[in-house]
This record gives C-alpha cells, sequence and structure tokens, in this order.
C-alpha cells in the first residue's frame, strides 16, 4: 500500500526533545534535554493508596466518564484556583489529557486555518507544532527577561491581526523567564482593547525558588478587570507525576463548552481512573507541602548546576539565574551553532535541546536548554563536564 499522507501532519517538523531522547537510552547517556521530574520525587505511595480507595470504592472508575472531567476534582481544583485569585465554577473548567491537550482544543475552537497567533520569542516548542497542525501563521513577539515588549507587540498586532496570543508567563520554557507584574498588565490590556484572547498556560508556576514571591496570573488580572480575555491551562505533571496525563483549562464558559464538544470529537474524555485517583490525592495528601519539597530540591539542582558551570569557566557561555521552573536557557559562545555542537556532546554521552527548536523563525543558532530537575550528584557533575569538554572541542576546531 502506498499511503499519500495528509499535509497538515507530515508537514510538522518532528519535536526535537522526542528525538533527542531517543538518543539518550544508553545507559553512559546523561540528559539535560527532557523537561523530566525527578522520578525519586514522585509521590508513590500516596498515589499507590489513592489508587486502591477508588478501586475499593467499586467499578465506577471503570467506566466512561464526562467529557468536562470527575466532577469531584473539579470543584478540588476551583479551591486551588481560587488560592491563586482565580475564582471559578466547574461549568468554566475542562479536564484534559495533560495541557498539552487543553493547547490543542483551545485551537480549534478559536481559530481558522490561516490566522495569526502572537508567541513569545523565544517559545515552547511543542506549542509550535500544535499551531503548525492546525495551518496557523505563527508571527513571533520580541521578549527579554521581564517578557514580551509591548511595543513590538502593538506594532505585529497592527500588522497582522492575530486571533490569539500564546504565552507562558511564569517560568517560561524554554527561557525560564518571569514577566514583570507592568508587562503582565501591558500585554492584557492590550490584547483587550484588540479583543485578542489569551492563552496562559502555566505548567511551571508552582515550581517557584522564593516561596514568598507573588506572580499573579494574568487570567486573574484580566478577572479583576472583568475582560473575559484569558484562557489558563495548568497541569498535575510537575507537582504530582506526567503519567497521570491530566490537565486543566478554565475560562469563559462558552469557550469551555465548545473545548467540550471538540473533545467528544478527539477522545470522548480522559481517563476516568487517572481522575478520580487525583482527587482522592488531594483528598487525603497534603500537596502544597509535597510541592515544598520539590521546589526546595530544584532549587538546589539548580545552584548546583549554574556553580558547576561556572567553574567550567567558559569564555562567552552565559545565562540568566531561573526564578523557578525546571530550565536554564544559555547563550553559547559567539558563532557556535548549537545543533552541530550536539552531536559532538552525545559522542560525549550527554544531551540538551539546541535553542533553534523553541523559535518560530529566525532562530538565535547560539543558544540551548539545559534541563536541571532530572539529575542531581554526580550525573550532574558528570554531565556539565561532558558539555563543557564538547564546547572546548568545538571551539578548539573553529
Amino acid at each position: 500500500m502506498d499511503y499519500r499522507f495528509a499535509s497538515r501532519v507530515s508537514e510538522v517538523k518532528s519535536s526535537a526533545v522526542r528525538d533527542i531522547l531517543k538518543l539518550t537510552q544508553g545507559k553512559d547517556m546523561i540528559s539535560f534535554a527532557g523537561g523530566l521530574p525527578a522520578e525519586e520525587l514522585f509521590p508513590v505511595q500516596a498515589v499507590r493508596e489513592a489508587a486502591e480507595r477508588v478501586l475499593d470504592a467499586g467499578t465506577g472508575a471503570l467506566q466512561y466518564g464526562l467529557t468536562e472531567g470527575y466532577l469531584p476534582l473539579r470543584e478540588q481544583l476551583c479551591v486551588r484556583m481560587a488560592q491563586k485569585g482565580m475564582n471559578v465554577s466547574p461549568d468554566e473548567m475542562i479536564l484534559t489529557t495533560g495541557s498539552q491537550q487543553a493547547i490543542s482544543l483551545l485551537v480549534q475552537v478559536l481559530t481558522e486555518p490561516g490566522d495569526v497567533i502572537l508567541v513569545e520569542k523565544p517559545t515552547y516548542l511543542a506549542c509550535l507544532q500544535v499551531f503548525e497542525l492546525y495551518g496557523l501563521r505563527v508571527i513571533a513577539v520580541e521578549s527579554d527577561e521581564h517578557g514580551i515588549i509591548p511595543e513590538d507587540a502593538e506594532r505585529l498586532i497592527r500588522e497582522h491581526k492575530p486571533a490569539m496570543l500564546y504565552a507562558v508567563p511564569t517560568f517560561g520554557n524554554p527561557t525560564g523567564n518571569v514577566w514583570s507584574l507592568e508587562r503582565r498588565q501591558q500585554i492584557l490590556g492590550l490584547c483587550l482593547r484588540n479583543g485578542i484572547p489569551i492563552l496562559e498556560d502555566d505548567p511551571y508556576g508552582e515550581i517557584k525558588f522564593d516561596e514568598t514571591a507573588e506572580y499573579p496570573t494574568l487570567f486573574s488580572l484580566d478577572q479583576q478587570q472583568q475582560g473575559g480575555a484569558v484562557i489558563y491551562t495548568s497541569t498535575f505533571s510537575k507537582t504530582v507525576a506526567p503519567a497521570l496525563r491530566t490537565g486543566w483549562a478554565i475560562g469563559d464558559e462558552r469557550v469551555i463548552r465548545m473545548m467540550a464538544k471538540a473533545k467528544q470529537a478527539a477522545d470522548i474524555h480522559s481517563s476516568s481512573m487517572d481522575q478520580q485517583i487525583l482527587s482522592q490525592l488531594l483528598a487525603h495528601f497534603p500537596l502544597d507541602d509535597h510541592i515544598q519539597t520539590i521546589r526546595r530540591s530544584y532549587r538546589d539542582r539548580m545552584i548546583e548546576m549554574q556553580s558547576l558551570l561556572l567553574e567550567q569557566n567558559i569564555e562567552g557561555f552565559s545565562w540568566i539565574e531561573p526564578k523557578g521552573g525546571m530550565f536554564i536557557w544559555t547563550q553559547l559562545p559567539e558563532g557556535l551553532d548549537a545543533e552541530v555542537l550536539l552531536k559532538a556532546a552525545v559522542r560525549k554521552g550527554v544531551a540538551f535541546v539546541p535553542g533553534s527548536s523553541f523559535y518560530a523563525y529566525d532562530p538565535q543558532r547560539n543558544t540551548a536548554r539545559l534541563n536541571f530537575t532530572h539529575n542531581t550528584g554526580q550525573k550532574t557533575v558528570q554531565g556539565v563536564q561532558r558539555l563543557a569538554d564538547a564546547i572546548r572541542e568545538f571551539t578548539a576546531r573553529s
């Protein structure tokens, strides 16, 4: 059989992270590539006990469920959202198969092929796959460590009349940047004035290294103005475990209803079993205490990797210390192409993600994203040394 594949799929670029993960399967390979949480911090016993309680209650968790998701979990999440200044009802929430599906569903219901979507420069690479799949024109807005630059956003809005803005304002992927309050207010106001919905993706917001710091979501700021422009999505993947594949989206009830209609066509509903396990977990497990443990551990791992990188004293190698999240976004020596460097690094037994993967176009090629959450101790020491050796070997040849 000679298959003719649809152009909307065959033209989508493969995920650099997924491709690199295939290269890191060897026992001696150290990966700083994937956004992988620390497996030793997974609450295994609590999940086991939660699953047992679900199954002890009968067979209901093994049955089909609501497209919008398990109601008790939505109610519990509404309480958690209120603690962050986001006041919603279960009818304004949908549970999804990870927050990645929430992005996909929202794009389906609020855009048409050929529409323009604004993104940060650089931005989350998997969202670029979604936008490409649905035939959107991606326009990148200049950004710095304080967030999207309002003047550039305003210019591009005038030129392109975008259908949506996608952003990760808190501990962005790949940069780790945190938008300032002023930038959040400016970009929100700009979108409200021009009638542009905002998809606020917040998978890392709970992983802040200064537990006293306050980073108000765009959604909460939008609610204060009764704007209705922001649809917010987050996930349990970074705070409990990725394999439970449960995320959520909150927003205007009309938008959530349309997302539910699209989800019915996609998969009917996400795993009822996983959702009920999470509901039991929230009821019987101190999740906020667990998140504090994650924060402290990841902060220590970030400091560890940063110190090791500094010890290498590589000329022209720099980064901004992250305030949370899972990544260090690095700028490599001028003229060094990270994609070429990756090949040398893999030969030495270490992997990372070249920064070019996070640009819609015109990439800055001497950039790289390093994950600091998955490894610690001797593995991080060895991995940083191997990376430094690869950089020095490359620059010496150049």
